[in-house]
């Protein structure tokens, strides 16, 4: 389970809406002089907040402190869902568009057009699986916001 602090911003039946804090990892990246991502972080340009919908069966209230997870394996499924099919359906309508045609701008239109189905393809199961728990953040956890009273 991947844990990620925040802090509920509003209520909703059987979840919660929480903000979290972005944190950037360019401070320790070999890259970080040539990277344009490093460059957005030392300009301060990037939005530093993030809201979650988790869900909760927790009695929580707004400006609670929480523990936000999600479980790897969803995590890793959407990552390869969102970032690296959308290249492979790409590259393979390139490859069978240059097997039957030379000419270049047929090969550039087609990879387009396979880059173009498999957005549609992942936003249709994006659609598909959005309210299935399963797939969803959870809060783990309240955090206590001081030392208890005796």
């Amino acid at each position: 389970m991947i844990e990620e602090p925040g802090r509920v911003v509003a209520l909703d039946k059987g979840a919660v809406w929480v903000e979290t804090r972005r944190k950037s990892t360019c401070s320790g990246c070999s890259a970080r002089n040539g990277c344009g991502q490093g460059l957005m972080d030392t300009l301060g340009l990037r939005e530093k907040r993030g809201l979650v919908r988790a869900l909760t069966d927790i009695q929580l209230q707004v400006g609670d402190s929480v523990i936000v997870g999600i479980r790897e394996d969803v995590l890793l499924r959407g990552a390869v869902l969102v970032y690296l099919f959308p290249l492979i359906m790409l590259m393979i309508a390139a490859v069978v568009a240059a097997q039957f045609s030379s000419y270049e701008p047929v090969i550039i239109f087609s990879g387009c057009g396979g880059f173009f189905a498999s957005w549609l393809l992942v936003r249709m199961r994006t659609r598909r699986t959005a309210s299935n728990p399963d797939w969803q953040p959870v809060i783990l956890r309240a955090m206590l916001a001081g030392p208890a009273s005796p």
